[in-house]
């Protein structure tokens, strides 16, 4: 399992479309869900998560409608417990790679989502997730700890990098040669 963190902004999500990409190049299947900002007139409104098999979306966060309140947003705790969780469990079962960007504050309101990471954790499928960089939940401490787990710190100098980095060692998990 690959752990990537680091500051907000950093280019996290970038890493991953980019990962996302070279996987692809080399035949390898790809599934999960990862998270883009919604703007509108250039500030940011939410947050969209994208499933990454089927390229389908759904909101994870906006400044208006349901859901628990985090910040100026509001959760969607139905679009996580249904989108969310569905794109990592049939991730799981028919991809070769398990990308969840991001287990953060806002997924883990989900006891659902919550299972899904649990899951995942116990299985043997290669996985690349984001996980939060400061939030101490029990969950993040329990991925970071595993002696299975490699844990890469986004940072501005080594973003560049680390798709290439990360990618060879998901080749190397699946026995892929170069």
């Amino acid at each position: 399992m690959l752990l990537l963190t680091g500051m907000p902004a950093v280019g996290k999500t970038t890493i991953v479309s980019r990962l996302v990409q070279q996987l692809r190049n080399y035949g390898i299947s790809v599934g999960g869900i990862y998270s883009i900002e919604r703007r509108i007139e250039g500030k940011r409104a939410g947050f969209v998560m994208i499933d990454l098999m089927t390229g389908s979306r759904q909101d994870l966060a906006a400044q208006h409608g349901e859901g628990p309140k985090m910040g100026k947003y509001r959760v969607n705790l139905k679009a996580l417990e249904e989108f969310a969780v569905k794109a990592i469990d049939q991730a799981m079962q028919y991809a070769d790679v398990v990308i969840i960007d991001e287990v953060g504050p806002m997924e883990l309101m989900s006891p659902g989502f919550r299972r899904a990471v649990e899951r995942l954790e116990q299985s043997a499928k290669a996985s690349v997730l984001v996980v939060h960089a400061r939030l101490k939940d029990p969950l993040i401490l329990n991925l970071k700890n595993k002696e299975y787990s490699e844990l890469f710190e986004v940072t501005l100098q080594n973003r560049d990098e680390l798709p290439a980095i990360l990618k060879e060692k998901i080749l190397k998990v699946l026995a892929i040669g170069k």
